[in-house]
């Protein structure tokens, strides 16, 4: 049986059988179809292949990150906070800080215009707590290619569900972690515009009821396009 996994003395995710018991048989059969061995061989050298690829290609714009954010405001270049990843197994994910250096300690300041009520979300408009750098850094989702070094450690994939902070208490907060999390996923198809936590799960379990290499890549390449147009993540 699955044990909920701690780390630094943070429970990140809770047993996925008890998810599937909560969810019902029906949504946790569908979320839970097994992937092909076929679709899982040819996604992982893909994303090894991507990631290897996009580090080169990334790095001189890392250089000028990193110079950039340092200038900007105190703190470390990268941020490195715990996620639930597959079936629930923590890891560091990477990201470009694109916050001010205490960040977590101001978190009670933008609560009270937080869009999701019960704060299963942050999603905060014009959030003071971010640079200057690292609205620049949003905008055009820079601060999250760092992660592509979780993809070739095999902790994310390319595609898949984006790994969140926050526990949820809905049971498809943890049946959503049957994949791979993912640099890009299914709200990023939808503008990266999320209108409620429910929005998202119901984006994940469609996912993981229709996942297929040709999914993967149209996710993708509307990725691409929403990048782009610098409509910029939440």
């Amino acid at each position: 049986m699955a044990e909920s996994r701690t780390v630094e003395g943070t429970v990140v995710a809770p047993p996925l059988e008890r998810a599937r018991q909560r969810a019902g048989d029906g949504l946790a059969e569908r979320s839970g179809q097994s992937a092909s061995a076929a679709y899982l061989t040819v996604k992982r050298i893909g994303d090894v292949l991507l990631a290897a690829v996009a580090i080169i290609l990334c790095a001189p714009l890392w250089l000028v990150c990193a110079i950039a954010i340092k200038l900007d405001s105190r703190g470390p270049i990268l941020f490195r906070q715990v996620r639930p990843g597959h079936r629930g197994v923590p890891f560091h994910i990477l990201k470009f800080r694109t916050m001010c250096e205490d960040a977590e300690e101001r978190l009670g300041e933008v609560l009270d215009r937080n869009k999701e009520p019960d704060h299963s979300l942050i999603r905060v408009d014009e959030d003071p707590r971010v640079t200057r750098v690292g609205h620049l850094l949003r905008k055009w989702s820079i601060d999250e290619t760092p992660q592509f070094i979780n993809v070739l450690k095999g902790e994310m994939s390319i595609v898949g569900p984006r790994p969140i902070s926050r526990p949820i208490s809905d049971p498809r907060g943890t049946l959503r972690l049957e994949a791979l999390p993912g640099i890009t996923g299914p709200w990023q198809t939808n503008g990266r515009k999320l209108t409620s936590c429910n929005h998202m799960l119901e984006l994940d379990m469609k996912y993981l009821q229709e996942r297929s290499l040709w999914l993967d890549l149209r996710i993708m390449f509307r990725t691409v396009a929403v990048v782009f147009r610098g409509d910029g993540a939440e």
